[in-house]
């Protein structure tokens, strides 16, 4: 895990002339997308516009047209883009004997739980953990977690590996007011203090006006990006949500 960094600036993400189609139906066309490392990119939309389907296909689950690239601009080379990906929800069984460290550690290792149960794969999983102060979550079951407890388990999880791109489809659905706030104050303290390039799904558009670094609006293809002022002062935006 690096530690806090000043945010480099010397790394992007290009997505060109990305394209999924699902049998004859058309999903998405022609996205062309450049994000910067260290911003926040959130993507908005009607429902059905594509915005899960658009994080499918940048995580390879699902087959596509266009390019995914990470460039380096310090040597110029394109290099593999590590992502890491938290979904709009988790189904647990309840009463399933799961902990948090079991969890977490079976992600991230090929192993049996009982071959990696060490004190250094357990130092590692705190780390993160309390970068989500969740650091005592983590002999609890995840199928006792409330939402916002297994939301920073996920996040934890997600950042584990160092990503370069952090890919978030909703993940605060059902989460009340005060875990919203936090969620994206720790988000945007995520994306400064670790250089993140993070994609965010998200339909709450005020949080989104006060943090998002850009707005991503797509309806099949992106209709309009920019800041949050450009997008949603714009026609189109104006269109998609039928605001007069």
């Amino acid at each position: 895990m690096r530690k806090m960094i000043k945010p480099c600036g010397l790394h992007c993400i290009k997505v060109k002339h990305l394209g999924v189609t699902l049998g004859q139906q058309v999903i998405l066309e022609d996205i062309n997308l450049h994000i910067h490392c260290g911003s926040l990119n959130v993507v908005v939309g009607r429902n059905g516009a594509g915005k899960s389907t658009f994080i499918r296909a940048v995580l390879g689950e699902t087959p596509h047209t266009g390019t995914i690239e990470f460039k380096d601009r310090e040597n110029g080379r394109i290099q593999k883009l590590k992502m890491g990906y938290v979904p709009q929800s988790l189904n647990i069984e309840k009463q399933t004997p799961v902990s948090v460290y079991d969890m977490i550690a079976s992600y991230h290792s090929s192993l049996p739980v009982f071959l990696v149960k060490s004190r250094k794969m357990q130092e590692k999983i705190l780390e993160c953990l309390n970068i989500f102060e969740a650091g005592y979550l983590l002999d609890k079951q995840v199928c006792n977690l409330s939402g916002g407890e297994l939301q920073r388990v996920l996040l934890s999880m997600a950042i584990m590996d160092s990503p370069n791109l952090l890919l978030l489809d909703e993940p605060v659905s059902g989460i009340d007011q005060n875990g919203m706030e936090l969620f994206y104050q720790t988000i945007y303290q995520l994306k400064v203090d670790y250089d993140l390039a993070i994609i965010l799904i998200s339909h709450d558009l005020d949080y989104v006006k006060r943090y998002a670094d850009k707005v991503i609006l797509l309806d099949k293809t992106i209709l309009r990006q920019g800041n949050a002022k450009e997008v949603f002062q714009s026609e189109e935006f104006a269109e998609v949500f039928q605001v007069k």
